[in-house]
């Protein structure tokens, strides 16, 4: 899986296609999810007591789709950088950093949106005896046999948060990969957006899976697609060991003025195109909430240096 997205040739580096032309992610399905989030940048600067520089971080930034989009809407004391494994696209527009590591002393936003499903994992299913063996693939053709048995930290961490047995993904480097990047917040809050289950919740059969042009595909870990798996999400929020919410994006994005509702009909008559317009923004805004979809994606957001959090999305 590390190979595959982030090594020579890997899927994330490729210079001929962006993740955009390959999956949909809410930065991508409609402008008002960045509307969203500037309404969320402001409430964070004004609970920071908008500080001299305010750091927008955005971590897994595809081709700086979000940063683009909220740039020329944001102050010039709001620092943007975009952290990705991938050299800064041609088109990216002046006053945005690009960086592989994440920036510390971040006094502001570290938003993810999408990154902790690619952060590179293994799979362990049960042999005949009983015992949990990492599962190979064969680059080549995706074939799947059982190796060796997993170590004492898959097992560790397996025992806490995916006790159930079965085909199981070992989550821990999210866990660190979080609790890292959290830890580079000096102020602010950490943001992270994604599908996911929580403990009650583990899929018996496990969910990786690979996408490529807009459709599911084998998850073969050669470069040619995106593969990914759902986001243990509440183990994730325990590692970073800072005081966190966790909502549904449904909830989140309505809480930040997004609802979805159909403009008065009495608006057609008064106003024909105005009534298109918000006929169209009520479509986008209801793909962004729709629980079965986007809006059944987790909000993970942490505090870090600030006690009161509940304002930030009540």
């Amino acid at each position: 899986m590390e190979s595959g997205l982030y090594g020579p040739g890997g899927f994330f580096v490729r210079p001929d296609a962006g993740p955009a032309d390959h999956f949909r992610t809410s930065v991508h399905a409609s402008p008002l999810f960045a509307g969203a989030l500037l309404r969320l940048i402001e409430r964070i600067d004004t609970a920071l007591g908008r500080p001299a520089t305010f750091d927008l971080v955005d971590v897994g930034a595809g081709r700086g789709e979000l940063l683009a989009t909220l740039r020329p809407l944001l102050p010039e004391r709001v620092r943007l950088t975009g952290v990705e494994v991938a050299p800064a696209p041609p088109a990216l527009p002046g006053g945005i950093a690009w960086r592989r590591d994440i920036p510390d002393n971040i006094v502001g936003l570290l938003i993810a949106t999408e990154w902790l499903d690619n952060v590179p994992l293994d799979v362990a299913d049960l042999d005949d005896h009983g015992r949990m063996r990492q599962v190979l693939v064969d680059p080549a053709t995706g074939a799947e046999t059982l190796g060796g048995l997993v170590d004492a930290a898959d097992l560790f961490w397996l025992r806490r948060w995916w006790p159930e047995p079965g085909r199981v993904e070992i989550g821990w480097p999210r866990d660190a990969a979080w609790a890292d990047a959290v830890h580079q917040v000096r102020r602010g809050y950490a943001l992270a957006i994604d599908y996911g289950h929580v403990r009650a919740e583990r899929p018996m059969l496990g969910t990786l899976t690979g996408f490529r042009g807009g459709r599911p595909v084998t998850p073969v870990p050669d470069g040619s697609c995106d593969v990914t798996a759902h986001v243990a999400i509440d183990a994730v929020a325990s590692a970073a060991g800072t005081p966190y919410g966790l909502i549904r994006q449904r909830d989140a994005l309505q809480a930040l003025g997004i609802d979805g509702a159909r403009p008065p009909l009495a608006l057609a008559r008064t106003d024909p195109a105005g009534y298109v317009r918000a006929l169209s923004a009520a479509g986008a805004e209801a793909e962004l909430i729709e629980p079965s979809g986007l809006g059944g994606h987790w909000w993970l957001l942490h505090s870090v240096g600030l006690e009161d959090r509940g304002s930030i999305l009540g």
